[in-house]
């Protein structure tokens, strides 16, 4: 089992703050950081703000070595396709290929209001999915393509430089295996992520996923799980809520227990989503008592 930390960027995280975020996931073995993509805080909290998602990657990239970045996810609404597979291009040569892109249809209709993104209906949004996965993709691994959709036209399109990850960058669809979603991760993505699912749900994910990759001739893909944690004492008692459904709870040696039976029913990797971003002993916990449990 491979675990990364995943932060929510859009609660008002700090340069300082994902400078420590990132050095601390680095030095206590985590094998990535990923952070959502958002505008605004999804809490409704007055005053919250969010760094740019890929110019933080773009700058982490730049003052780490071995750690792993990432989105979970990029709405696809946020960007013209070839601007963001250029960034996420930028970002591999920065950090010399050592980043992935999670890329979703968006969903939600405040952000997209506030900043002027267009919201369709939740089939245009899906569409509008579709053709940035394959520009994305083809963007990074093809020479000059044409592409004519609903949404975007290129003509000659020639990307370049291309990533310095071979084949490219790890791309990552997911949501919970309906077929069009899966038919889509299975033709274009590299791994399917899903969000706060037990054990038994991913197994049944990870079957629907595995056939739709069979469906085309492909191998199955990896399967992921973004979801939260509360470790037993002061962490759990922070966080001010209770553990939602799928959630990894108790002390370091139930929450490495936990991950054991979500690599049983073949999840690979687990992105734990770390509500309390200025709580770097948490991330050293995790670091020094799970991680080599589950490794």
């Amino acid at each position: 089992m491979r675990v990364c930390l995943m932060i929510e960027g859009q609660e008002g995280v700090t340069w300082d703050q994902w400078r420590a975020l990132a050095q601390a996931a680095e030095a206590h073995g985590f094998e990535a950081l990923f952070r959502s993509d958002h505008y605004e805080s999804l809490e409704g909290v007055p005053g919250r703000g969010s760094l740019d998602a890929w110019s933080t990657i773009n700058a982490l990239a730049a003052i780490t070595t071995t750690l792993r970045l990432g989105t979970l996810v990029s709405p696809a609404t946020f960007r013209h396709p070839s601007i963001l597979a250029r960034s996420v291009v930028t970002a591999d040569h920065v950090s010399n290929g050592r980043v992935e892109l999670g890329l979703g249809a968006g969903w939600h209709e405040g952000e997209h209001r506030a900043y002027g993104f267009p919201f369709d209906t939740p089939r245009d949004r899906f569409d509008r999915l579709a053709e940035q996965l394959e520009i994305v993709h083809r963007s990074w691994t093809e020479g000059p393509f044409d592409f004519h959709g609903r949404f975007y036209d290129l003509e000659h399109a020639d990307p370049l430089p291309k990533p310095v990850q071979q084949p490219h960058p790890t791309l990552i669809a997911g949501g919970r295996a309906k077929r069009r979603g899966a038919a889509l991760a299975a033709r274009w993505a590299d791994e399917y992520n899903t969000v706060g699912a037990t054990a038994e749900e991913c197994r049944e994910l990870r079957e629907r996923v595995a056939a739709a990759c069979a469906e085309i001739g492909r191998d199955p893909i990896p399967l992921s799980l973004m979801t939260g944690f509360a470790l037993a004492g002061d962490h759990a008692a922070r966080l001010g809520r209770d553990p939602s459904p799928g959630w990894l709870t108790g002390t370091p040696g139930e929450i490495a227990e936990q991950l054991q039976e979500l690599e049983a029913a073949g999840v690979e990797r687990v992105m734990l989503q770390h509500l309390l971003h200025d709580d770097l002993d948490a991330v050293e916990l995790i670091g020094r008592e799970v991680i080599p449990e589950v490794r």
